[in-house]
């Protein structure tokens, strides 16, 4: 079996290209950095080091790697593939839909062999999102030919892959725990399940519990940390005030979600204590920049703080932890962060109450906005790094 997979990062070497392997899949990647590709056509294989106290190492081999701008190259072997997987970043999807376009156009000149193509992205309806980008590229006879054989299920994807400083380029560093879970309704009759993937009949739910409960709490505990002078996350976690801080919006969140999607209270409290667990990970190191970057993106209506603050609101839960995240965010000034460069000239030209609007979408009488405004100042008067 062969899968392409476009991104051969930490993600898409760490944690995709790991279960694609397991599954017994060749893999070609697709990727724009002439190194990494040079260095995987070369070795034809390379390693996966677990963040554990054992450091347990797994060989994966069996792969190669394609120049992304060959798009001639590229669309030849989705042409051939059975599957094929993404790992770029959700703003990239549409720089890679042509190639994939010009893929499924060869295949449907010579083959009616089905086709998944499952955008494995930090975001709500990536495969969905891609699906409508290729289908532009795409010549309307073909577009409807092809929806009969080609499938673009939405999936959830879970892994913590911090930034790598390693002396050979291919090693790559993941936590031990993941979560890969796609929508099994728009899958096409006949498709061999990926092993390690939890196929279900609703995606929403898993997309919304893991962007609300890891991301929410990953990106809350970094905005916190970068206001009281930490460098990591897993520093960050050994101060118990933040600690509880985090846990508190994870059960405000959570709330939410299990009204809205009728999780299981005791089990998903469980989840929020392995997502605590996976944070203090003596063996991952998360910079808080990192962590904390593009807070505009995080600020917006539909993401990880707001989404939720809106959504506990509906359900009737008092909110303060989220909006303290937002306010947190606010103050978050990071250098070389273009979003924090912006967020804080909005806030010099704006002032704080239209910034809140303009980037979060609260109106100025929505008691969410006005708690938002008030905990910001108080941050503001408590840390040195905010400002009041």
């Amino acid at each position: 079996m062969k899968a392409v997979h476009f991104g051969a990062g930490n993600i898409g070497r760490g944690f995709i290209g790991l279960l694609l392997h397991d599954s017994g899949y060749e893999i070609t990647f697709v990727d724009v950095n002439d190194t990494l590709v040079s260095h995987l056509q070369e070795k034809g294989q390379y390693t996966v080091r677990l963040a554990n106290e054992q450091a347990d190492t797994r060989l994966v081999d069996h792969v190669t790697a394609i120049d992304g701008k060959n798009t001639a190259l590229v669309a030849e072997a989705i042409a051939s593939a059975d599957l094929v997987t993404t790992a770029v970043g959700v703003s990239v999807l549409k720089h890679i839909a042509g190639a994939i376009a010009r893929g499924i156009e060869l295949r449907m000149a010579g083959s009616r062999q089905p086709l998944h193509i499952i955008a494995c992205e930090n975001a709500l309806g990536g495969s969905t999102t891609l699906k409508e980008f290729v289908y532009e590229h795409l010549p309307a006879d073909v577009a409807a030919d092809s929806a009969q054989v080609v499938a673009f299920p939405d999936a959830a994807v879970d892994r913590i892959v911090p930034l790598q400083q390693h002396e050979d380029p291919l090693l790559v560093t993941v936590e031990p725990f993941y979560e890969w879970t796609v929508n099994r309704s728009a899958v096409l009759p006949g498709h061999r399940e990926i092993k390690g993937v939890h196929y279900v009949d609703k995606l929403e739910p898993y997309i919304e519990r893991k962007l609300f409960t890891v991301n929410t709490g990953h990106c809350y505990a970094a905005y916190h940390a970068y206001l009281k002078g930490y460098s990591t996350i897993q520093e960050a976690m050994k101060d118990q005030a933040i600690v509880s801080e985090v846990r508190g919006a994870l059960q405000e969140s959570g709330a939410a979600l299990i009204q809205t999607y009728k999780f299981n209270e005791a089990e998903h409290n469980a989840y929020i204590d392995t997502i605590l667990e996976r944070f203090v990970n003596p063996y991952l190191i998360d910079e808080v920049t990192r962590i904390g970057r593009s807070p505009i993106r995080k600020l917006s209506t539909n993401d990880r703080l707001v989404r939720p603050a809106l959504l506990a609101q509906d359900c009737g839960v008092v909110v303060t932890h989220l909006t303290n995240a937002m306010a947190a965010a606010l103050h978050f000034d990071a250098a070389d962060d273009p979003e924090a460069a912006e967020l804080q000239q909005a806030i010099k030209e704006l002032g704080l109450e239209q910034t809140i609007t303009k980037y979060t979408g609260l109106d100025e009488q929505s008691p969410l906005h006005k708690q938002v405004a008030e905990q910001y100042h108080e941050l503001g008067r408590l840390h040195p790094q905010g400002k009041e």
